[in-house]
């Protein structure tokens, strides 16, 4: 009895320690992003709350339908062109982790037009962060672009190839963890 009880808590600890651990890093990965491909493709993985939102993203489209890969496309070119044209939001580092925090909270609640809404947001706040970096020569522009790109589709396919085949008790899981990260994430920036 003792030993299922740990069995079934042991991944939850985990995740736990992982994300307290984690959680000590900065949370956004933010810079000029005008670095040229290597940078661009590095970029989506060192932010723990980018890595967070893309994998979310994937995990949303595996649980909710692959259309809300077109969704969260529309809104990083939006968010994207926004930043680079000088757009911004107060707080927008604190709301980006803070939408991690939505996008699992919605992801749990399963209602599309609810989730489709939050996944949008956080994409394009995440979008307008990586415009606003948008410095540098032409050349180096658009190899950080692709590179950015390159890297977070991979992850959102991986993300999205992977919960898709998982149970549905571990969609639950996923989008608790996305609520902690985010919630965790949010707190590190306020600190």
């Amino acid at each position: 009895m003792m030993s299922t009880t740990l069995r079934q808590l042991a991944p939850a600890a985990a995740a736990g320690l992982a994300l307290s651990l984690l959680s000590t890093l900065p949370a956004g990965a933010h810079g000029l992003a005008g670095a040229g491909l290597a940078a661009g493709a590095s970029h989506p993985l060192l932010g723990l709350d980018h890595l967070l939102l893309l994998l979310g993203v994937g995990g949303a489209a595996a649980l909710a339908g692959p259309s809300l890969l077109l969704v969260a496309l529309a809104a990083a070119i939006s968010g994207g062109l926004y930043g680079a044209l000088g757009g911004n939001l107060p707080g927008a580092e604190v709301l980006a982790a803070l939408m991690v925090s939505g996008l699992g909270l919605a992801l749990a609640a399963r209602q599309g037009q609810l989730l489709a809404v939050v996944l949008a947001g956080g994409v394009a706040i995440h979008a307008m962060l990586h415009g606003q970096e948008a410095t540098g020569s032409s050349a180096d522009l658009l190899g950080w672009w692709l590179g950015a790109s390159l890297s977070s589709a991979a992850v959102v396919g991986a993300s999205f190839a992977v919960i898709r085949q998982l149970a549905p008790s571990w969609g639950r899981r996923f989008a608790g963890a996305l609520c902690i990260g985010g919630a965790l994430l949010a707190l590190a920036q306020l600190a």
